[in-house]
């Protein structure tokens, strides 16, 4: 996902600060409120829920903002009732794409989901039929500025990290076994290094990518994911597009 990785940092250089903070809040306490529902308010027997709130935390989501959202989800403060919403499409050229919603009325959000990737020249996707070339991981992404490589990959290979690599020359992305995230994450965020990307995601598998030079091809799937990615019930998107150099020159100017 190189390609999109860049093309996303362009794309949050030039949006608003504030704007970008307030969607990431959003997602992130309705990502507490679903973890505590599933597996309890208490973060030590909830590993899912540990990693949302180190998430939270790292976001500097307000205290009070996460122990609220906790409540709600497991039941002791009045709320609306989350459920966890997967769709798989296909964008243009054959773009994998896996969209992690959360909402309250899934009747409301398919049809709206459904409207965005065929307006965008998507199209849904059967269950797996994307999921099969992904696999979940734990994934950490450091600005080279902030650590030498040398002692991030020793405190990251230590707390349990699968591997460490560069996606673009710029950044250093810690990849972990979903149950090691938890781990690694706090290891990193003891030591006070920034980061600019973690969760458990999606990552395509190995030779599953798929290239994009053409740049109106790349800015047909790009305008989909972008309009995905900024509907109030979707969490994640996740892709296999990578967008070769020459395409991505074109897209930046």
């Amino acid at each position: 996902m190189a390609g999109h990785s860049k093309w996303a940092n362009i794309k949050h250089r030039k949006e608003g600060a504030d704007r970008r903070r307030g969607i990431l809040y959003h997602k992130l306490t309705r990502e507490i409120m679903v973890a505590a529902k599933l597996g309890g308010s208490d973060p030590t027997s909830n590993n899912r829920l540990r990693i949302a709130v180190a998430k939270a935390r790292a976001a500097n989501v307000a205290k009070d903002t996460i122990e609220r959202a906790i409540k709600k989800g497991a039941g002791e403060l009045e709320g609306q009732t989350f459920e966890e919403v997967t769709y798989e499409a296909y964008a243009a050229g054959g773009v994998g794409i896996i969209v992690e919603a959360v909402t309250d009325k899934r009747t409301r959000t398919t049809p709206e989901i459904k409207s965005i990737i065929n307006k965008h020249g998507g199209s849904l996707a059967e269950p797996n039929a994307v999921a099969c070339i992904f696999r979940r991981a734990g994934y950490i992404s450091v600005p080279r500025s902030a650590i030498q490589e040398e002692p991030l990959f020793e405190l990251a290979l230590d707390a349990g990290a699968e591997d460490i690599r560069t996606d673009d020359g710029e950044h250093f992305e810690i990849i972990t076994l979903p149950e090691e995230f938890a781990a690694v994450s706090e290891a990193v965020s003891a030591k006070e290094i920034q980061t600019e990307e973690s969760g458990v995601r999606y990552l395509p598998l190995d030779g599953t990518e798929v290239t994009v030079n053409d740049p109106d091809q790349a800015r047909t799937a790009l305008k989909l994911i972008e309009a995905l990615e900024e509907h109030d019930d979707v969490q994640a998107v996740y892709t296999n597009l990578n967008i070769s150099d020459e395409a991505l020159v074109s897209l930046s100017e």
